[in-house]
Parts: structure tokens; sequence; C-alpha cells
């Protein structure tokens, strides 16, 4: 349902929307709803979906109250930059791993970190 809307005038639009090959329903048992942005999610719990189709054409339509959650991104490091730091710096390959991951993956910050 549409905030401020009472259930005729919801009808009323619904009859309208009809006419016009526009079909709306609500999304029943909804638990959450996660946007993934490229920094954060928005997490909206409990959230009201209602999904409009027009044409083939789906929109969705989300309320409630968001949450913002920030991403902490996952550094992947390839083996064989560990072996390289480890190789160059005369390290093993716990402590290569461990200044790569200081460093944020850069090789030659690690292996000057390292000497």
């Amino acid at each position: 349902m549409i905030p401020g809307m009472n259930p005729k005038q919801m009808k009323q639009m619904q009859r309208q929307m009809k006419k016009m090959g526009m079909d709306m329903k609500e999304l029943k048992n909804v638990k959450e709803v996660i946007i993934r942005l490229e920094d954060k999610e928005l997490i909206i719990p409990n959230a009201e979906v209602s999904l409009m189709n027009v044409m083939g054409q789906e929109t969705y339509q989300v309320t409630g109250k968001a949450q913002e959650v920030e991403i902490e991104e996952e550094l992947i490091i390839p083996d064989e930059d560990i072996e390289m730091v480890a190789n160059q710096a005369g390290v093993s390959k716990d402590e290569a791993e461990q200044a790569l991951i200081d460093t944020n993956g850069d090789l030659a910050e690690a292996i000057l970190k390292l000497n």
C-alpha cells in the first residue's frame, strides 16, 4: 500500500492503472530488502514491497526504514605475489603476506618494508 492512501483511494487507483495496462500487487512475507552499493549496503528490514508491471517492464517500490552498513573490502593477494615478496625480501611467506596486507597489496612497498 502506498503511504497516506486509504483503501478506497488505493482501489480506485488500481482500477485506473488496470485500464492503462498497468498491474500492481503487494509482495507478501518480505523479510528484508538489501541494496548493495559500491561502498555500503542499505538494509530495509520488514519492508513493504509493491511490484508494478507496465507493458512487461517490472518496477519495485520499497517502503521502510533503511539501515546503512559499510562494506569492508576484502583484499585478495595472489600466491605469486606472496612468493615474490618472500623471495625478494628473504622472509617467510607468512611475513610476506602480512607485509602485503599492511601495504594494501603494493609489492614494492611490501619489499621495502621488510628490508
